[in-house]
């Protein structure tokens, strides 16, 4: 019996929609990334860009459980002396909820070429506006 690898070929992409709205942040994203990675789908391959694309709407409504919105902060540094700075997730939901996200879902992915290019098939967006509905997403129950 020989062993089947999917070609790039033979990859049939769809699109899916998920509504962020009340929904805990860790659920969805590790949701999210699954359908990203194509978990899903009975031909995955851990070395292959199987994946849909998905779009999140409601970013700015994405809830954390516990005292995680108090406590949950986002570092970002240049590289140089000093540079560290700290965002709260507070602050970070009402200056760009969509990065929040992101960056949850990111983590979440395979390091290197392969992540990058899975996380290119996600599009975030802010309120319930997007400009995908001519892809048909298929909308996706958390």
């Amino acid at each position: 019996m020989k062993t089947k690898f999917t070609s790039l070929e033979s990859i049939s992409r769809s699109w899916h929609l998920v509504d962020a709205k009340d929904a805990v942040l860790g659920r969805m994203a590790s949701k999210v990334a699954a359908i990203l990675r194509g978990k899903h789908k009975p031909m995955f391959a851990p070395h292959t860009d199987t994946g849909d694309f998905v779009v999140v709407v409601n970013a700015a409504n994405v809830k954390l459980t516990g005292t995680k919105a108090e406590k949950k902060v986002y570092w970002t540094h240049s590289g140089y002396f000093g540079s560290i700075k700290a965002t709260p997730f507070a602050e970070q939901i009402e200056k760009d909820p969509t990065k929040a996200i992101e960056h949850a879902i990111k983590g979440m992915l395979p390091k290197g070429p392969l992540g990058r290019k899975m996380f290119k098939k996600l599009k975030v967006y802010t309120d319930q506006n997007h400009p995908h509905q001519a892809q048909n997403p298929i909308s996706l129950s958390l």
